[in-house]
């Protein structure tokens, strides 16, 4: 079966496998072990595995014959989508088969890229570490699995003993983690996609869900088809396509929201219909004077009261465009007790200048009005990748964290993981390493100049793309010729075209995997395909550089008793040589790296159970729990005692990781603060970047997926039509966008899916030939570092011919 037969076997079997979905879904499926896999009648052979894209965690059929994906199906037996995909989902099969996947590494001699063997590309590496391990990094991402993000994280902070490692999430849900943990003193969201069910208001704060979690927002489209009462309220600062769903849309001022949110409160406090027993039973008050403090300051009730003072509706009207009337009826809506209210965010909140403060804000309206704890009743932050919570957050891949939620400056924390990876004490360093800003801005500095960074071997993502101010952190790299890059990856990116070393990866269902999701629900999945050529897995690389560097005598590599950092054996006990992949698969690793991990999940109560039990489920949440019976029992809901196995009993709500030791969350007051960069005579448009619905992240899979490139095959620039005509600009116009930092030329979208207001610009930034990152500020949320990407000065000017893009 050749190719193009086989993609139109896969949109067949796809079409049918999505009605199908649906009428099991309506038909109330819950079933939730996995039968094993057969070939069905046509002799393909069907497993199950988490969905490629996005941190929904849809579950997906795959379907195998002659060696190859040829169908997906949405999972019936699946709780987060009962069946159902998205056009990217029954596509993700596809995602494999681009015509120019990696297959051979390759080094750069000469100027030009060379096959090589991967014993020379592992020996290069190797070297390059032996050389300088302080001045080396790794940057990977939430698509890293968790026994990969797991080995490279070990590899770095107890081996090399170096910090420098993190993930993308970086740039993307780092400002959600601070967020949490300074309101709750431990990570990741208390409720669960169960709150979309059961909630009587939705807001989407700055959240297109529709485009974005399609498969999520069609859970609440589904309640209005069943006749449910349920009230969308749209917060945006363009209309999209969830706004065509929302019952009200209210467009804010970029930053906007950070006063929105004190107007709430103002009004809560105000009205008297806050919830006064909760507040005085379960919370304390925060401020942060400092602008930069995880942890803040404590402040009285009569404090916080007096901060909130100047935040009316009028004034709130002036800082946000909202009319004060529509401040006045979400104030009125959270007071109320007869409803639950469920909010959720994605990037609007997290790549913002004051991330950290808009996530604490919204976590406090619904702590101070009691809209919490309850199912329907819940703050939740939402993810772009696959694994951000279960490998980026839970695993600890940044450079300030350990393995479960441990920190590297805390002594016991690395005391802890030090007795846990049985390696020497001050193995691990105290000091944190670089943030993903500074850690690229070091490497595209020249040595002489302060830049300490030599070499970053890329994993599982795509900066050359995905960074802000690209010329800045990114393309500045060339010419450097003591600066060395490696790129791991399935194909070639825009990172890849500055890279010396490109190693081939195996992708996806090419190997055995473990993702966790938005809701804390840990997912696994087996082998089901060959990789291509010479490609292979990227915990394998991990552990074949470390096999090298303990050959070449680096004193990490070895644990206290003198053993290889990774030490795998077999059931007889017998050592097995995973360095070698010749002997990869004679175990199964992931199991024995995720079995290794278990432990480090206990500390902050994100207990993970048995590799086997993910095995049988689609996905567990976390903390999963043994009963006396010996089965698992997972967990919807946190900090409640009619769910939580860790609230004591008789308290009803226990926050258990409070940053002040009380068993309290924080209530947080944040002022309203003006963006970084804002417009002005030179620069006189808003610029706003993000995602579409066809295309996930830097397009690098789905760009090569004929069916979705076919419905969005290049990037644009969406205004305003009065805009437009001011600049006599029409439709398909080729356009020049400019910022302080650079240019781009690409065609504009008058009238398009989304609506941006007058003065403001969009452009998505899938699509590597039109870098819009190349335009965008790098400068950081103060506390969490990530990057605002919503929001910096623009201009834009008709260029005068057509876009050779193409037309709209």
């Amino acid at each position: 079966m050749n190719a193009q037969l086989d993609r139109r076997e896969l949109l067949k079997l796809s079409a049918l496998a999505g009605a199908g979905a649906v009428a099991a879904a309506r038909a109330g499926s819950n079933a939730a072990e996995t039968p094993p896999p057969q070939p069905d009648a046509s002799g393909i052979k069907w497993d199950k595995a988490p969905c490629r894209f996005c941190g929904t965690g849809c579950h997906v059929r795959v379907g195998v014959k002659d060696e190859r994906v040829v169908a997906i199906e949405g999972d019936q037996l699946a709780e987060v989508n009962k069946g159902l995909l998205c056009v990217k989902g029954y596509h993700v099969g596809l995602a494999l088969y681009g015509k120019d996947r990696l297959t051979r590494p390759m080094l750069r001699k000469s100027g030009k890229l060379e096959p090589i063997s991967w014993e020379e590309a592992i020996d290069v590496i190797a070297q390059r570490i032996m050389a300088a391990p302080d001045k080396c990094a790794i940057y990977g991402s939430g698509q890293w699995t968790i026994p990969e993000g797991y080995a490279a994280n070990k590899l770095m902070k107890a081996g090399l003993s170096n910090n420098h490692i993190e993930p993308n999430a970086r740039l993307c849900m780092a400002s959600a983690v601070t967020g949490f943990l300074s309101v709750y003193g431990v990570d990741e969201p208390a409720g669960a996609y169960d709150d979309l069910d059961k909630c009587d208001v939705l807001i989407l704060w700055g959240n297109n869900m529709a485009e974005m979690h399609p498969v999520l927002f069609s859970r609440v489209i589904d309640r209005r088809t069943r006749g449910d009462k349920l009230t969308v309220i749209d917060l945006g600062t363009r209309r999209t396509r969830s706004s065509e769903f929302a019952d009200h849309y209210f467009e804010f001022k970029p930053n906007g929201d950070l006063a929105i949110a004190n107007g709430i409160a103002h009004l809560l406090l105000k009205n008297g219909t806050y919830d006064k027993e909760f507040i005085e039973r379960h919370c304390n008050f925060r401020q942060d004077k400092t602008a930069a403090a995880l942890h803040g300051e404590v402040m009285t009730f009569e404090e916080y009261k007096a901060s909130l003072a100047p935040f009316t509706p009028e004034h709130v009207a002036e800082l946000s465009g909202v009319p004060a009337e529509k401040i006045q009826m979400l104030a009125d809506l959270f007071g109320r007790r007869d409803i639950r209210i469920t909010s959720t965010w994605c990037m609007g909140f997290n790549q913002h200048n004051r991330a950290t403060d808009i996530n604490r804000l919204c976590h406090s309206i619904h702590l101070l009005s009691g809209h919490f704890g309850k199912p329907g009743d819940a703050p939740t932050s939402l993810t772009g990748q696959p694994s951000a919570c279960g490998t980026a957050r839970e695993v600890g891949t940044m450079c300030h964290f350990l393995p479960g939620g441990r920190l590297v400056e805390n002594a016991e924390h690395r005391a802890d993981s030090e007795n846990l990876w049985n390696v020497p004490a001050g193995r691990i360093k105290p000091k944190m390493g670089y943030h993903t800003v500074l850690m690229w801005e070091k490497f595209c500095t020249p040595t002489d100049k302060g830049g300490d960074i030599s070499t970053v071997w890329v994993q599982v993502t795509n900066p050359g793309q995905s960074l802000p101010n690209l010329h800045k952190l990114f393309k500045a790299k060339r010419g450097l010729e003591d600066k060395f890059l490696i790129v791991s990856d399935v194909y070639p990116t825009a990172t890849t075209e500055l890279a010396d070393l490109i190693l081939p990866s195996a992708m996806w269902v090419e190997k055995n995997g473990i993702y966790g999701n938005s809701e804390r629900r840990t997912q696994q999945w087996f082998k089901m395909v060959n990789p291509p050529g010479e490609a292979r897995d990227d915990a394998w690389q991990n552990i074949a550089v470390a096999r090298k560097l303990f050959d070449l005598g680096h004193p990490g590599m070895k644990d206290k008793d003198g053993k290889f950092l990774f030490t795998f054996k077999d059931e007889a006990g017998k050592e097995v040589p995973a360095w070698e992949w010749s002997h990869y698969h004679d175990i199964n690793i992931d199991k024995a790296l995720f079995e290794e991990y278990r432990p480090f999940s206990r500390l902050k109560h994100k207990d993970l159970a048995p590799y086997e039990e993910y095995v049988k489920a689609r996905g567990l949440r976390w903390p999963v729990v043994q009963q006396p019976d010996g089965s698992w029992r997972e967990t919807r809901f946190r900090f409640v005692e009619f769910d939580d196995p860790y609230v004591k009993k008789g308290t009803g709500i226990q926050f258990y990781h409070s940053t002040t030791k009380d068993d309290r969350a924080q209530v947080w007051f944040a002022p309203h603060t003006p963006p970084a960069e804002i417009p002005d005579a030179e620069f006189p448009f808003w610029l706003c970047t993000g995602r579409v619905l066809e295309h996930w992240h830097t397009g690098t899979m789905t760009m090569r997926i004929p069916q979705l490139h076919g419905a969005m095959p290049f990037a644009y620039v969406e205004m305003h039509a009065a805009d437009a005509r001011e600049r006599d600009i029409s439709n398909g116009d080729s356009v020049l966008v400019k910022t302080r930092r650079g240019e781009l030329r690409l065609p504009v979208w008058v009238d398009g899916r989304a609506h941006p207001p007058r003065g403001t610009l969009f452009i998505p930034f899938f699509d590597e030939r039109l870098l819009c990152n190349l335009l965008t500020l790098d400068v950081t949320c103060p506390i969490s570092k990530e990057p605002d990407y919503k929001k910096c000065a623009a201009t834009v000017t008709k260029a005068g011919l057509a876009a050779s893009t193409g037309s709209i």
